[in-house]
This record gives structure tokens, sequence and C-alpha cells, in this order.
């Protein structure tokens, strides 16, 4: 088994190239989405992510025919992942390579849908039409701004804070009103530091 820290992830345009014309839905997630909506670079990246919905997942591991492709199973062992092999809610994460690539080259998330609906692996309360989830930004298929950044609001690494700070002033207010409302039902017990952020915006564009 390839160790967790060993990669040589695939760049954007690669994935691109290696998505083009897939009969399933996808988007770029993590900071690749961050940037695209910001249409500049900000910062490295350790790998990419591609985000699938989970109806999908299978279309999406035929596409990869020749790859070896791992599920992390909670509490996130990597064990392969066989063909055919329908994954169940709880297993959301899918490492990737080449077989001549001994190195981890991206990221399936995978995303929870109710019908036409999405909703959050967190709490289920946060959701929103299937449609909705997934914006162009810069040509590119992305998560939703407001939606990547209430992802990256749990673990507040220095790359999400930076993520965050970068992208918050440029979103609309709806946008940012979004993103208040997750980030209140998320974090009942704690008031976020980002909602402090997101009004003192709020209050310079008053």
């Amino acid at each position: 088994m390839i160790p967790d820290h060993q990669w040589q992830p695939l760049s954007l345009q690669e994935i691109l190239t290696l998505f083009a014309g897939a009969p399933f839905t996808w988007a770029i997630g993590g900071g690749y989405a961050i940037e695209k909506f910001l249409g500049k670079p900000i910062r490295a990246h350790e790998d990419v992510d591609v985000v699938i919905f989970r109806d999908e997942h299978l279309a999406a591991q035929a596409w990869l025919k020749g790859w070896l492709l791992f599920a992390a199973d909670p509490p996130g062992t990597l064990r392969a992942w066989h063909a055919g092999e329908y994954l169940p809610i709880g297993i959301h994460d899918i490492w990737c390579h080449r077989p001549e690539v001994d190195a981890w080259q991206f990221q399936f998330m995978v995303a929870e849908v109710d019908g036409d609906e999405w909703f959050s692996r967190r709490d289920p309360r946060i959701r929103g039409k299937r449609t909705d989830l997934f914006e162009e930004y810069d040509g590119v298929p992305c998560v939703r701004i407001e939606v990547q950044l209430l992802y990256k609001s749990k673990g507040r690494r220095p790359k999400d804070v930076l993520d965050f700070h970068a992208a918050a002033p440029r979103m609309t207010a709806q946008a940012r009103s979004w993103l208040k409302d997750g980030l209140t039902l998320l974090y009942p017990e704690e008031r976020h530091p980002w909602l402090d952020a997101l009004e003192r915006i709020e209050g310079k564009a008053t």
C-alpha cells in the first residue's frame, strides 16, 4: 500500500483532460475550486479533489478502468474498491493512482444525494438543489464557493483560513448569508470565528 503522504498529484489541466466527456456530473473541489472562483492562484496544492454524486460513483469507477482505486473505510483505512461495488453512506473518500505510478494522484469526494437534492453528510439539514451544488468558475465546474468554505470550516487549517479570507470578500451577499447560516447550524455550541469576519465584510459593504 502506498503511504498516505506519498503524492504525485495530477495537475488541474490533467484532471480536466481526464474527465472531459465523462458521462456523469463532476466538479473540482478543495483549494483549486477557491482559486477558480478568485480567478488566480493563491497557494501551493498538495493534492487535487474531484467531487461526484453518490448515485453516479459507479459510472466514475467505470470511467477510470485500469486505474487503482481505494476507498477510505471509516475510521480511515484504505482498502481496494472492487469493480461494481456500490459504496454506502459513510464511505465518501476514494484515493486513485495509475498502476505504473507509485504515488496517489487524485481523490474522489462523494457528495450525498436525496432525489433531486444534495445534502451535507455533517448535517442533513444543510441541503439544496442538486443542480445548484456545482458552478462554473473560469470555465471549470467547481463546488459552489460557499459550500466549499463550509466544508473547510471544520479543520481551520492554515490553508483553509487563507482560502476563506481570500474568497469571502468576493462572495455575493447571498452566498455569505448561506455560509453564515451553515456555520451557525454546524457549530451551535460555539461561535465560529468566520462569522465575525463575514459580519465585518457585510458592515463594510453597507
